[in-house]
């Protein structure tokens, strides 16, 4: 079945039209634990309707029960009711109306973090920084960004008005926006980083991410002697199975499988081929990855290096091989459900995490290196299962200090920059610009007396260790090493602002470089110190090496699978 409800409206479905469970297990055994299921839910919630002490409100209860079941699951199968609904067709569309602009909590206060470029919020004057104090004559101070969030989206061509606080001016603003549908590029940059690489920045996988990925690679072609293309899947989570197999068909030939589905029901067992006449099949390609690429870009670098067609670099991707369907429930709920796992051509499932056995204490197995398979590419490399793609070519990933973090985090960075933007009309083209010694003494200046304390290892250790010399009546014995220990660090810790300069200085600048230059400039701002994309050009360059890769002359090692968390909500909300 492809349509689920809840409640009574299960029950007489069932007992009008008869219920079809699962292959292997018993119709009438199957049938009997839900109908009975459902009626004991039925009966508990009106013992608490008629009982309870307080009053309930039955919607709120019920998506709680519902939350809670499917957590039991896996992290995407996910019940999405009527008031979400718009938000996930986000997702796949990569549209929503609204005002087209980033926003983010801070303080007491909903703070635009950046207006897209184009936007409603850009053409009306929203600027980074700009602080909402009401919403349609409503005060919003408290409120979190998801209410505000809420409250900003709408129906194209309707208006919002908003009174913001702007920092240097003294009285509020007020700023009427008519929505618009807001569309964001699945490639927000595309250029060359040398006479003969093209570079290409993939962050989605929405309708048409193949169009225009394609659109940008014949644009790179035509212009320039192309002699290779990278294309950047960092931080991707993914999207619509058949864009990435429609992406990889650009540089496969057609007829070719890419990935097939495998579910309990026979109508998830499917082969997705490319079905198109490629563009192009012998320009060299390396794939950038880290350990955010997931799902959809798993497909296109997996497939991309099962067929021997290009070069892996970065970290092992997340590891989400789990392919999911959006059924309609009743009044006009929808549920997204795990359907099937998914296979590139190799035959290896790049899937992670067992959430189907979970322990005792409900923590997740990971697949032990003991169980990791060899398979081999289309000319006889080997590569492995186990959860995610390791890249023919691993990089350490980029780290932050705990100073830079720190200044990041509590918005020092953030407010610094919305300081420089008031003081300066204009700004150097983004790849040129660089924070001098003038600006970065103006911003050390400027976080003096702010707080941006923060916690290293070695202190927290220290004060575990304190902590278990009170409760062993030892710490007296040992306080004054332990004083001068404590005092050591906060003294290093104070000059962290020298030793970590250069990275201080590149948040700066991303910073700043994005209020002028929006995204785009962002992004071509980041390539300059991108030590990833350097060694990405010199295997591109290099074709020697390049060609060893691709035939298994460069030897890869058996990949150890680290331990990952689950996906976390970005803490920032479109609008």
């Amino acid at each position: 079945m492809t349509r689920f409800f809840v409640g009574g409206c299960f029950i007489l479905f069932i007992l009008f039209f008869g219920y079809s469970p699962v292959k292997g297990q018993a119709p009438n055994q199957q049938g009997f634990e839900i109908m009975k299921n459902l009626d004991i839910y039925s009966n508990l919630i009106k013992e608490l309707d008629q009982d309870y002490v307080d009053e309930i409100n039955p919607g709120e209860l019920t998506e709680t029960g519902i939350d809670a079941m499917l957590q039991s699951l896996d992290p995407y199968t996910n019940f999405i009711p009527e008031s979400q609904v718009e938000d996930y067709k986000f997702i796949t569309t990569g549209q929503y109306g609204g005002i087209g602009a980033l926003i983010h909590q801070q303080g007491g206060y909903v703070v635009i973090s950046e207006p897209y470029e184009g936007s409603p919020a850009q053409k009306s004057g929203l600027k980074a920084g700009d602080k909402i104090l009401e919403i349609n004559g409503k005060q919003v101070k408290g409120k979190s960004y998801d209410d505000v969030s809420t409250i900003l989206k709408g129906q194209a061509g309707t208006a919002v008005n908003l009174i913001i606080q702007r920092d240097g001016v003294e009285k509020p603003i007020e700023k009427t926006i008519n929505r618009e549908i807001i569309k964001i590029d699945n490639i927000p940059y595309s250029g060359m980083v040398d006479k003969t690489t093209g570079y290409i920045k993939l962050s989605g996988f929405t309708q048409n991410a193949a169009k225009e990925l394609k659109q940008a690679f014949l644009k790179l072609k035509e212009a320039n002697t192309l002699q290779g293309i990278i294309i950047d899947l960092r931080g991707n989570g993914g999207g619509l199975l058949n864009e990435a197999v429609d992406i990889a068909n650009i540089f496969v030939e057609r007829g070719q499988e890419i990935v097939s589905t495998k579910g309990k029901m026979p109508d998830k067992n499917r082969a997705h081929m490319t079905m198109n006449p490629p563009v192009d099949l012998v320009i060299p390609i390396v794939i950038l990855v880290d350990r955010q690429s997931a799902s959809a870009s798993e497909i296109l670098a997996g497939s991309i290096q099962d067929l021997d067609r290009g070069v892996i670099l970065g970290q092992r991707t997340f590891g989400k091989g789990l392919v999911q369907n959006v059924v309609p429930l009743s009044y006009n709920a929808q549920m997204k459900i795990t359907v099937a796992k998914y296979y590139i051509p190799s035959g290896r499932c790049i899937q992670a995490i067992d959430y189907t056995h979970k322990k005792k204490d409900g923590s997740l197995n990971v697949i032990p290196d003991s169980l990791i398979r060899a398979f081999k590419t289309k000319d006889g490399r080997t590569v492995y299962d186990g959860g995610g793609i390791n890249p023919d070519i691993v990089t350490e990933p980029k780290r932050f200090s705990n100073v830079a973090l720190a200044l990041y985090g509590k918005f020092l960075i953030f407010d610094y920059a919305t300081k420089f933007v008031r003081e300066h009309d204009s700004l150097p083209p983004a790849s040129k610009f660089e924070i001098n010694d003038s600006v970065y003494n103006d911003f050390l200046s400027f976080i003096n007396g702010k707080d941006y304390s923060y916690s290293t290892k070695s202190e927290r250790a220290l004060e575990q260790l304190k902590e278990t010399a009170l409760k062993e009546n030892y710490f007296d014995a040992v306080k004054e090493e332990y004083d001068h220990l404590k005092s050591r660090m906060n003294k290093d810790k104070e000059e962290d602002l020298k030793k970590y300069k250069d990275q201080v200085k590149e948040l700066l600048r991303l910073e700043i470089v994005t209020r002028y230059y929006y995204q785009k400039g962002k992004i071509e701002a980041s390539l300059k110190d991108d030590t990833e994309l350097t060694e990405a050009i010199s295997t591109i360059n290099n074709r020697e090496r390049y060609s060893a890769i691709l035939t298994g002359k460069y030897i890869q090692p058996k990949p150890k699978i680290p331990v990952k968390n689950q996906e976390e909500d970005d803490d920032e909300s479109e609008n």
